[in-house]
């Protein structure tokens, strides 16, 4: 579905919304276009379900989920701009930043805020947003 100024972005490459939501929206399509990208939880896009493994396994299944949805809108990691990581315990934000560390090697990393939460949906242990930026 799109607007005048806003496009959904959906891929079957990642896993479908749990809730009311697009899996990201594009402002436009042009330079300087913000892409937002959904939180993400380390769902498996064939099955729907949470991951079998520790929060590093969860963290890479959520990152190649977001490549998957930026790949949809056309761009890559090196595109975004800021993401929020949610944690349910703090105590993994050093396996997580490992994880993350391999999905964005540019030159200028996103911002980034992480926070621990009560709960994630389905009891995942991590789930990460993302903005991005067309050039």
């Amino acid at each position: 579905m799109s607007t005048a100024a806003q496009t959904a972005i959906a891929t079957t490459s990642a896993p479908a919304a749990v809730g009311p939501y697009s899996q990201a929206v594009s402002t436009g399509e042009g330079p300087g276009a913000t892409v937002y990208v959904s939180g993400q939880v380390p769902l498996d896009p064939a099955t729907g379900k949470l991951v079998d493994g520790g929060i590093q396994v969860q963290a890479e299944r959520v990152l190649m989920n977001i490549g998957a949805i930026l790949e949809a809108a056309g761009l890559g990691y090196e595109h975004v701009v800021k993401t929020t990581v949610l944690l349910a315990d703090i105590a993994d934000f050093a396996a997580v930043n490992e994880v993350y560390a391999r999905f964005f090697t540019g030159a200028v990393l996103p911002a980034r805020a992480a926070f621990q939460v009560a709960a994630l949906p389905l009891g995942a242990g991590v789930e990460i947003e993302a903005v991005a930026l067309r050039p």
